[in-house]
């Protein structure tokens, strides 16, 4: 039986978790890359020992996009999308956490909550790599005619134009809550 449970987070959360995601920004900026995605894959692997409830592993598996976006040499994210995906992951390595990641049962809620904030901020970017993923990985099964290297870099610049639309939009219509 499944059971769906929601909440809603107030000003004052909100708020909580802005500090806390600007806190992470300001880590991020002086942190080493390989630091950060380490801390991530270290969270990573708490997910997958299967010892938290499945509504807030789902939530932390998320955390392997941003990861992968971030390691992917072909995507080759760059810039201030790649510095947003950068300070979403800094999270892991600078949390100040709400509910200790040792609670039993309840440690990464606030973690699982972040990162239900942090996909929802990096919407675009989110999508933007998952097409490219599935166009890279439908092309090379047909084993489409030309350079592998420029058939994907003219599919990544359309996807990369598109996201920077998409985040622009959204900035200037004002109505996301911005957590970074």
């Amino acid at each position: 039986m499944t059971i769906r449970v929601t909440f809603e987070l107030s000003d004052a959360d909100v708020r909580h978790f802005k500090r806390i995601s600007k806190t992470a920004k300001e880590f991020a900026k002086g942190a080493d890359e390989a630091t950060l995605i380490n801390a991530a894959v270290a969270q990573l692997r708490q997910v997958n020992d299967g010892k938290m409830p499945d509504f807030i592993a789902e939530r932390l598996r998320r955390l392997q996009s941003l990861i992968d976006m971030l390691q992917d040499a072909e995507w080759n994210l760059a810039g201030p999308e790649r510095e947003r995906v950068l300070s979403a992951i800094a999270y892991f390595s600078e949390s100040q956490d709400l509910i200790p990641d040792a609670t039993p049962g309840l440690g990464f809620l606030d973690d699982a909550i972040m990162i239900e904030l942090v996909t929802r901020e990096l919407k675009h970017e989110i999508e933007a790599y998952d097409d490219f993923c599935a166009f890279r990985n439908r092309e090379t099964k047909v084993g489409r005619e030309g350079s592998h290297e420029k058939w994907l870099a003219e599919k990544r610049r359309e996807l990369h134009e598109r996201m920077r639309r998409r985040i622009r939009r959204d900035r200037s219509s004002g109505t996301r809550v911005r957590i970074f």
